[in-house]
């Protein structure tokens, strides 16, 4: 995929946040991290409607959920590991208890953060949140989709977590990408195992289906972009259709996308399921490429985990 065009979805939040100003009561939140969230393009496009409350999340956090209260659409921005972490008692009470229109904006999440290392690279906020009632948890997985998901959560009447990453991927999808809020979206047909990814894992999957193509699998990818709720008929349909399933995630294993198709699939369907993603460990210092490899977020992994899943049938 080096052809591809790639844009990091931090990127294209900044982007959909100043081009849906003009048109909605948007107010943004910071805590001092404007550059990197990228949410300096709407402070430069609407200066007036735009906060830095200093490195201060969970102040950040009451703040919003009070601006809420006067009817306001509010976005509170910083990374993923301060937003889920620092401000969970407040994102509890003063957001998701009352159920307030508060949108939270968390970037740099997962492994991909790099050479910052483990105390940045939050591979357990899709988990944390996902415990939260009223909580909608959306994972883009490119530009397109990241932009359609902060629309949808600005058109969404309640409590939203959008995780956006801090490196370049591929664009996958074009402007007639349909996203919908708790939807999932099969992006590849196949009759041998079902990829179930999210996030910067999509792309993965879908190379990893290429990879299995060329040894005579046929591999269904999935696309899981919202891991509350969850689209709990296409998990169905592809386990019943295809009898094994592999998840993919820039997250820990607990909490995240396989925990929620593992509750899915117990429930309705039962069949064989192996997970890809970080498993119970923190991150490390590195490149996003050789972090991957380290911690067997791969083409090459996720298909050594289909070729095992087949197995168990």
């Amino acid at each position: 995929m080096s052809d591809i065009k790639k844009i990091a979805t931090r990127e294209s939040y900044g982007a959909a946040l100043a081009e849906l100003g003009e048109t909605h009561d948007i107010i943004v939140l910071d805590a001092d991290l404007s550059k990197s969230t990228k949410t300096e393009v709407f402070k430069k496009k609407f200066p007036d409607r735009f906060i830095n409350m200093g490195i201060a999340e969970a102040n950040m956090m009451s703040t919003a959920a009070g601006l809420a209260t006067c009817g306001k659409i509010v976005f509170a921005s910083s990374f993923a590991m301060f937003a889920a972490g620092r401000a969970f008692e407040q994102i509890r009470n003063s957001i998701c208890y009352p159920n307030l229109n508060v949108k939270i904006g968390a970037t740099h999440a997962g492994i991909s953060v790099g050479e910052d290392g483990a105390t940045h690279q939050c591979l357990e906020d899709m988990g944390i949140m996902r415990t939260l009632p009223n909580m909608i948890i959306i994972n883009p997985a490119d530009d397109t989709e990241a932009k359609a998901a902060v629309k949808a959560a600005v058109e969404h009447d309640g409590p939203v977590y959008l995780r956006f990453g801090r490196l370049g991927v591929p664009v996958l999808f074009d402007n007639n990408y349909k996203f919908e809020i708790g939807k999932g979206v099969q992006l590849k047909d196949g009759n041998d195992v079902t990829l179930v990814a999210t996030g910067l894992l999509v792309g993965t999957a879908l190379e990893a289906a290429e990879l299995l193509k060329n040894e005579g699998i046929n591999a269904r990818v999935v696309n899981i972009h919202t891991i509350k709720p969850i689209d709990k008929d296409i998990i169905v349909k592809a386990a019943e259709e295809t009898g094994a399933i592999v998840t993919c995630e820039e997250h820990n294993i607990i909490g995240g996308l396989g925990s929620a198709v593992a509750e899915v699939l117990c429930e309705n369907a039962p069949a064989p399921m192996l997970r890809v993603g970080t498993r119970d460990v923190f991150g490390k210092s590195g490149k996003p490429a050789e972090l991957f490899e380290e911690y067997g977020l791969t083409a090459e992994a996720i298909c050594a985990k289909a070729k095992k899943a087949i197995s168990l049938k």
